[in-house]
């Protein structure tokens, strides 16, 4: 039998800092075979990456320290050799050539200064002996592979010149110019459309069947592990706790937590189920909470007060200047587009990137200023506003957006942050009160009083995501925007944040409008559904109408381009 192409044998990982001791990694051991796709799957914390950046020796010593094991990797017609011990001029002739890696976010992947074809054609330079003009038509050729449009265009573009599927393809070229003999993909589709996660994933397994190439893929959606893997191995805390054949793990898993991860994600459960979470699994005595009656049920009966009146808006951004600098092309990002938004309901918004559904969102806040049309909030027309009456009424509007870290302060604590509105608009005059209030709010959302005196990096994605969600709601607001707000956060955690916006909005009576590009999600937790393509309403209606019965083609490419555990 033939060797397998890497083996990691009884691998442990700590971190060190100070005098707290992380274990990292425990005794981890699994094969690769050339020509196999073996998932890594688990939440985070689990391990996932850590295991995968060591095998390219790539975290950060110290405080990683590795206690024991091999990375053992058989590069062709040799002897193995263990990555951990070869030297710093080895490892560099194996990084990008014979083991390549694609990461989570394209947009720090890539060196901003230089074009993405510069970026590939380096790699090349670098690892093969070939001229630069022989660089490039490889370049193109690799461009044309990965489905890029226009790869001479795309060849000259930096990379914030493309959407974030196009740089996650730059990427796919650059790991698999040299053609390696091992693809590692960390998350390489979490935050994309699912359609455009479904091309990356049909792209990444037809160039492995081309190639031959083993492949490692690194996802906590067991959803994407059924659509592209041959085996998967469920960690959890640092452990491996079960691997084997994809449709035996869905078939048949052994593990509570592998049960878990299939069955929190939304796809699975009808609207006013309550999600179910990891810990409803690991806990045996624990009894699964009951179902949560939404607004409306499965049918839409839509309250008499109309919250927000939307009629004929549109939002156009100068595309092309003129040598005198007037303008003669726009880009429609909202086109014409009219709804209105009810007390006490949840809409649901979506669409795939670049179809303007957060740039509605926005123009409902006065965020971004409508080109044309009305937005009314109770029957007013908010662009007649004055500037500080419409800062009075912030109050009553509220976003929660995609990436909770970056609409956090790094250098604020986050009972400083919470605090912040309740201070600005003047609601709580007494600092006793408000930190009282704070406390109140973050033991509302899960979270502990002792949690108020840290700042943002100590804690999760998911703990993140609920400070943000406390801040929203420290002001009482009647109408919260929540913008692709579960999109990059693991299936279990997803549950989680859903589960409690239900729980609050059953509590607080504030409507919703849910920006999402999973229709899965937004279908579960909406009472109505817009779908939106091109600037343009596709198709509107109650939220099981449209999942279950689309009346448009495009609406029925975002079902099927959901991933699903058959």
């Amino acid at each position: 039998m033939a060797a397998p192409l890497l083996s990691i044998k009884n691998l442990s990982i700590s971190f060190i800092n100070e005098e707290n001791v992380n274990k990292a990694l425990q005794h981890v051991s699994f094969d690769v075979n050339p020509g196999e796709i073996v998932a890594l799957v688990g939440e985070s914390g689990s391990g996932k990456s850590v295991t995968s950046l060591s095998i390219l020796r790539l975290l950060p010593s110290p405080p990683a320290v590795v206690n024991n094991g091999q990375i053992l990797f058989c590069k062709k017609g040799r002897h193995p050799s263990d990555l951990l011990r070869i030297t710093d001029k080895e490892l560099r002739q194996i990084r990008g050539n014979q083991i390549s890696m694609i990461f989570q976010e394209p947009m720090t992947s890539l060196n901003p200064v230089f074009t993405c074809g510069q970026q590939v054609a380096e790699a090349l330079l670098h690892h093969k002996k070939i001229s630069k003009e022989q660089a490039k038509l490889e370049t193109l050729e690799w461009f044309e592979k990965v489905k890029l449009p226009d790869p001479e265009s795309i060849y000259k573009r930096y990379p914030h010149q493309l959407s974030g599927g196009q740089k996650q393809r730059v990427m796919i070229a650059l790991a698999m110019c040299c053609r390696p003999s091992l693809l590692i993909c960390d998350e390489p589709t979490t935050a994309l459309d699912v359609t455009v996660q479904k091309n990356v994933l049909e792209l990444i397994k037809e160039l492995q069947r081309e190639t031959g190439m083993g492949v490692i893929f690194i996802t906590h959606d067991l959803g994407v592990v059924a659509q592209i893997a041959d085996r998967a191995i469920v960690m959890y805390r640092g452990s491996i706790i079960e691997e084997g054949l994809v449709k035996d793990i869905f078939s048949n898993p052994q593990q509570p937590y592998t049960k878990a991860l299939i069955a929190c994600r939304p796809v699975n459960h009808q609207r006013g189920n309550r999600l179910p979470v990891v810990a409803d699994f690991l806990d045996p005595d624990k009894k699964q909470h009951p179902d949560i009656p939404l607004s409306h049920g499965n049918k839409q009966i839509l309250p008499a007060n109309k919250l927000i009146t939307v009629r004929n808006v549109s939002v156009h951004y100068i595309q092309k200047k003129n040598w005198l600098g007037q303008p003669v092309s726009y880009t429609k990002a909202v086109d014409d587009v009219s709804f209105d938004v009810y007390e006490n309901e949840t809409l649901g918004i979506v669409g795939e990137s670049g179809c303007g559904k957060t740039t509605l969102g926005r123009t409902l806040l006065q965020l971004i200023p409508a080109t044309k049309g009305t937005v009314l909030y109770k029957n007013e027309d908010l662009a007649s506003y004055a500037t500080s009456r419409l800062r009075t009424l912030r109050q009553q509007l509220q976003i929660i957006f995609q990436d909770p870290y970056s609409s956090l302060n790094p250098r604020k604590k986050i009972g400083a942050a919470i605090e912040e509105p309740l201070s600005v608009h003047g609601l709580i005059k007494s600092a006793t009160d408000r930190k009282k209030k704070v406390v109140e709010l973050l033991q509302k959302v899960g979270l502990l009083p002792e949690h108020y005196s840290r700042y943002p990096h100590e804690f999760s994605g998911g703990q993140r995501q609920r400070i943000v969600i406390a801040r929203a709601l420290a002001l009482q607001p009647s109408f919260i925007i929540c913008d692709e707000s579960v999109s990059a956060l693991d299936v279990s955690v997803q549950a989680q944040v859903l589960n409690l916006l239900n729980d609050l909005k059953k509590e607080f009576g504030f409507t919703i409008v849910f920006i999402s590009h999973d229709l899965s999600v937004v279908r579960y937790i909406s009472d109505r559904i817009i779908v939106m393509n091109k600037g343009k309403i596709e198709e509107m209606g109650a939220a099981d109408d449209i999942y279950g019965n689309p009346q448009t083609a495009y609406t029925q490419r975002l079902i099927n381009a959901i991933p699903k555990v058959s």
